[in-house]
Order: C-alpha cells, then sequence, then structure tokens
C-alpha cells in the first residue's frame, strides 16, 4: 500500500510537472511565432524573460508577505496555477510581442511564484534525513514541466497556438492535484510575518554561502534553459536546411531540458550521503565545463553538439535543489517558506539579465563567446560552496 509520504509527494511532483509547462511556452514556439509574426530580437527575449521578472516580484510578494508559511500552502499553489493558466491563455487572443502580451507573460511569471517555493514548502515538510532526495524530486518535477513545451512544439509543428492552449490545461489540471496532497509532519508555519528572515539571509553566515552559490548556480541554468532550441538551430542550420534545424533543435531542447529531470531525485540521494554542497560543487564542475565544450564544438557535426548540449542539460540542474535543500536545513522551520521565496527571488532576478542578453551577445559576438560567459557562474558558485563543504562545517 503507498504511504501518504509517497502518495502526497507523487501528486505533488506531477503538479509540479503539469504547472511549470508555462513557463518556456514562449521559448518553444518563440521559431514558429517569428516565423508567422514580425518580431524582433528584442521583442522576442521580451516575451521570454517577461516570465522571470513576474515570478521575481511574485517570489518576493510569498517571501515578503509570509504566504508559504502563514496559509495552506497547497491552496496557495492550486490559486496559482488557475491564475497562470488562465493568464497564458490569452496570449491565444492578444497580439504576440506586444505591450500586453508581455503583461501577460509577466503575470504568469507572478503566479508561478506560488507554485515552485510553495512547492518546496510543502516538499521539505515530509522529511529532515532525505530532504535532498525530497527537494530533488521537486527540482526534477519543474525541469520536466520546464522541457515539456519543447515537446509539445514539436510533436504539434509549427501550430503554436495549440502548444500555448496545451500548456494552459496542464495549468489547471496541477490545481487540482495538489489539493489531494497531504501536509507532512515538520510542516511549520507562523501566525504572523516575521521580517527577521530577511536580514538573517545576509547575516548567517552559512546562509549567505548558500545565497551566493544559488546565485552562480542560476547564472547559466535560465540562459541555457530559455535559449537552447535557437542555440542549436544556428549550430544545426551551418550543417543542414534550416527547417531541419529548427525541428531537431526542438527536440535536442527537450531531451537536455528533461534529461536532467531524471538525474534529479538521483543527485538528491547522493547529496543525502556525501553532502549537498559537495553535490553542488561536482554538478557545477560539470556544467561550466560542459559550457566551455559547447563553445568549441559550436558548428560540428549535429551529433556531437547535441550530445553536449544534452550533457550540459543533464548537469545545470541537480544542484538546484540542493541551493534550496540547504537553505531549508539551515532556516528555522517557521520561516523555510520565506527564506526559500526570497532566494529564488534573488537568483530569479538575475536570470532576467542573463536571459535578455543572451540573444544580443550572440547575435553580436556569437554563441561560443556567449557560452563561455556563461561558464563564470559555477566559477562563483563553487568558490561560495567551497567553505559549507561538510569538512568545513563540521
Amino acid at each position: 500500500m503507498i504511504s501518504m509520504k509517497s502518495r502526497s509527494i507523487g501528486l505533488l511532483v506531477l503538479a509540479e510537472v503539469a504547472a511549470m509547462t508555462l513557463w518556456f511556452v514562449s521559448s518553444a514556439t518563440l521559431a514558429d511565432m517569428r516565423r508567422d509574426l514580425a518580431l524582433g530580437s528584442f521583442e522576442a527575449a521580451l516575451l521570454v524573460s517577461a516570465v522571470p521578472a513576474g515570478f521575481v516580484l511574485g517570489a518576493l510578494y510569498v517571501a515578503l508577505s509570509g504566504v508559504a508559511d502563514r496559509f495552506d500552502p497547497r491552496r496557495v499553489f492550486a490559486l496559482a496555477a488557475i491564475l497562470a493558466g488562465l493568464a497564458n491563455a490569452l496570449l491565444l487572443v492578444v497580439p504576440p510581442g506586444g505591450g500586453v502580451s508581455i503583461v501577460v507573460r509577466i503575470f504568469t511569471g507572478f503566479c508561478l511564484a506560488g507554485v515552485y517555493p510553495v512547492g518546496m514548502k510543502i516538499a521539505v515538510g515530509w522529511g529532515k534525513q532525505d530532504r535532498g532526495w525530497l527537494v530533488g524530486l521537486l527540482v526534477g518535477g519543474l525541469t520536466l514541466g520546464s522541457a515539456a513545451p519543447h515537446l509539445l512544439a514539436w510533436l504539434g509543428g509549427s501550430n503554436w497556438q495549440l502548444t500555448t492552449l496545451m500548456a494552459s490545461v496542464l495549468a489547471l489540471l496541477a490545481s487540482g492535484l495538489v489539493l489531494l496532497t497531504s501536509l507532512g509532519p515538520h510542516h511549520a508555519s507562523q501566525a504572523k510575518m516575521d521580517g527577521r528572515f530577511v536580514m538573517l539571509a545576509w547575516t548567517d553566515r552559512k546562509l549567505r554561502r548558500a545565497f551566493i552559490g544559488y546565485l552562480g548556480h542560476m547564472w547559466e541554468l535560465y540562459a541555457l534553459w530559455a535559449w537552447i532550441a535557437p542555440a542549436a538551430a544556428a549550430s544545426y542550420a551551418l550543417q543542414t536546411s534550416p527547417e531541419n534545424a529548427i525541428e531537431w533543435s526542438k527536440l535536442t531542447a527537450f531531451v537536455a531540458i528533461a534529461s536532467g529531470a531524471l538525474l534529479c531525485p538521483f543527485a538528491g540521494r547522493l547529496a543525502d550521503r556525501i553532502g549537498k554542497s559537495e553535490l553542488t560543487i561536482l554538478a557545477m564542475m560539470i556544467s561550466g565545463t560542459s559550457a566551455v565544450t559547447a563553445a568549441i564544438t559550436f558548428s560540428g557535426p549535429i551529433p556531437l553538439v547535441a550530445i553536449v548540449f544534452i550533457i550540459w542539460g543533464l548537469s545545470v540542474i541537480p544542484d538546484s535543489a540542493q541551493f534550496s535543500a540547504l537553505v531549508a536545513d539551515l532556516s528555522p522551520p517557521e520561516m523555510t517558506g520565506s527564506l526559500m521565496s526570497l532566494q529564488t527571488a534573488l537568483g530569479f532576478a538575475l536570470t532576467i539579465v542573463t536571459v535578455q542578453m543572451t540573444p544580443m551577445i550572440a547575435e553580436r559576438w556569437g554563441w561560443p563567446l556567449l557560452f563561455c560567459l556563461l561558464s563564470l557562474g559555477p566559477v562563483i558558485g563553487i568558490a561560495a560552496m567551497l567553505g559549507l563543504t561538510r569538512a568545513r562545517t563540521d
């Protein structure tokens, strides 16, 4: 018989997959949209970076209001998923790339802040010793959800409207799934907002290192996820027709992102054994090396380029869960929701810069230089996490 814990975590992960499908809808359908509409690089980048911009505002709201720590996080998650799904559906009736569509994407991101960090609050309530595994499962769900639009776009061909609609339907499904979960024995709440968590994130040396390491990780993560399909298409187009390059780039993007989802839970198990900081260092060493390798192999044979992207996608995400799990470990239980929301708000604020700058740098100086710049994030992250290894903290 399935335990209450396994059932709740399983449903939570499925809800996370379904809801986070909304994040990269614009990125996955961008090539088809630009084929039908006159979208410049700046407008196209805005459609993609508007979501993290909204997410930052939403995560700050969740953190500063204490929503995840004061109310039932399942209901917060469900309401956020419904509103995000409805907002995403508006893209079918407003001019793509226009001001209204940008506002819609910002609001979608705002609502998704009630999905990801709030989902982590639910997950960490189910365990302490296996927290790396639990958060790894949830981030695996986020990763698979982020990859899903690329698969939907590949299956749907050039019909970007169908992809957009399916993502909205999945978000509405997520709201129902999360309401079927239960809260774990380690769930804690607070009656009113406690603003001390903001200063705690800076004054506590260990928490500060966890925050800085997360920023180094986020420097490369969403820039890769958001633009992997256009980057792959640019490389493939030097070896095949533009049409084939676009189709193969969609599949490459899905496999590269989704492969990381499969690794997240197992990386969590490993982190629970060897240490969460140690796992983040290992992952960033591989992802940083992959970024440089992608620069070297760009425009090479399609299979080689695809393999490098997949290895990069495989290694760029497993550490994400462990940064969050570390913050949960180092935080007072009644403040975990607020502190994890603050961590994600700062990280995604950084992604606004990287996601927006990526196509501009690539267009002016080329994708290889851009990949090298992204590799700087893991270097900074590793430097921060070296001070949190078990050998230094025990």
